[in-house]
Formats: structure tokens, sequence, C-alpha cells
């Protein structure tokens, strides 16, 4: 029963997995219809973990579950993107500032070698354990704040904008740009620096939806 288990586990995060990698990379396009039965067949499975698949993905943002239709990659327009940026930008910049003078120093310490970790894996391109690491590292200083609402808020947001976040991430130069961008927010926490701490996080947030509307490299101009 368990070795069922957990191959029904790692078939549906296959097919999670899969998917958005069709949809980040472009061979999904908005509007394209994901079909249950062509993936049921291919994977030779039933179509319950595909089902359990959409409805993850549905959640994060990815496909849109139409009845009697069926599952379609969501459309994302430049105001979906803005809107969710501005609002993230406030939340984990008020976080960050409510965090400031609770982060104890092996919170710090975590911080950094969280930011080590990521630079590592920009280095070689390792896009699918950055994006993870990454959220890690916002989840940190996001809970040192101390605000139960404010956490559940900006973990239901995240969750239904990851498409978002990993497309930006994935942007040529992308990841280098936030390990730097990470050094600067470590720095004003260890200097207790809450108005700058605040500002380098909506800093972070802002720049990370302005490279995704433009759709450029995210090289980013001193």
């Amino acid at each position: 029963m368990q070795k069922l288990l957990e191959k029904h586990l790692t078939l549906r995060e296959k097919i999670l997995e899969n998917i958005r990698e069709a949809i980040v990379s472009g061979d999904l396009k908005a509007g394209s219809r994901v079909s249950e039965p062509e993936l049921a067949e291919r994977y030779g499975i039933s179509r319950t973990p595909i089902r359990e698949a959409f409805r993850q993905l549905e959640s994060e943002g990815y496909l849109t579950v139409i009845p009697r239709r069926g599952a379609v990659v969501s459309e994302l327009s430049p105001k979906d993107i803005e809107e969710f940026y501005a609002i993230k930008s406030i939340m984990e910049g008020y976080a960050a500032r409510q965090a400031c003078g609770k982060l104890s120093s092996k919170d710090l310490d975590k911080l950094q070698a969280i930011n080590d970790k990521l630079a590592e894996l920009a280095r070689i391109g390792d896009i699918k354990h950055f994006f993870k690491i990454h959220s890690d590292f916002h989840e940190l200083f996001i809970k040192a704040a101390d605000n139960d609402k404010l956490h559940e808020l900006i973990a239901g947001l995240v969750t239904r904008f990851q498409r978002l976040r990993f497309t930006s991430l994935s942007l040529p130069g992308r990841m280098e740009v936030s390990v730097q961008e990470h050094e600067k927010i470590i720095d004003a926490f260890r200097k207790k620096d809450a108005p700058l701490a605040e500002t380098l996080v909506r800093q972070n947030a802002e720049y990370g939806g302005r490279v995704l509307i433009n759709g450029t490299s995210a090289v980013k101009s001193s």
C-alpha cells in the first residue's frame, strides 16, 4: 500500500513538473487545452492523480479548469502581473520592517547560508532548486515578523501566482540579480535598519514584476 501511495505521489509530481515547464517555456501557450485523457494514456495511469495535479496547478495560477471543457492554460495580463507584484511588495516590505528587530543572529546566519546556496545554484543555472530555496529565504523573515495573519495572506497570494515568480526568476541573469538583492537585504537586517529593509524588499518584488512585463534580460542597470 505504501509503495502504491509513493508511486501515485511520484507520478503526480512528475505531471506537475512537466506541465509547469511546458507553460513556463512557452510550449503550452495561454488558452491551450491540457488533455486529461492524453496524459492518462501517456503515463499509463488513472485520471485521479491527473485531476489532483490539475487542482494543484490551478491553485498556483498555471491552469484554469472549466466545466465540460477541461483544463486550459491560464491567461495572465500585464495588469495581473502589476497587481500581484504591487501587493506582494507592500506586504513583504511590511513583513521585513517588522522582522528587522526580531531576527536573531542565528536567523541572520541562516539567511546568509540560504543566499550562499542560491549563489551556487545561480552559478550552475539550477532554476528548480533555486526557486524552492528562494522561497525559503523570504519565508524566514516573513515568519520572523510574528504576524500570523500577514503570513497567511502572503502565503495565499504567493501560492496563487507561483507561475509568475518562477517565470521571472527564469529570465536570463535574474537569479544572479536576486542573490545580489538578498545580500543588501541581509546587510540591512544586520544593521537593524527597518526602513531600509522594507525599501529593499519592496524594490526586490517590484523589480521582479518589471522584468517579467518587459520580458527582457534581468541584468540590472546601475
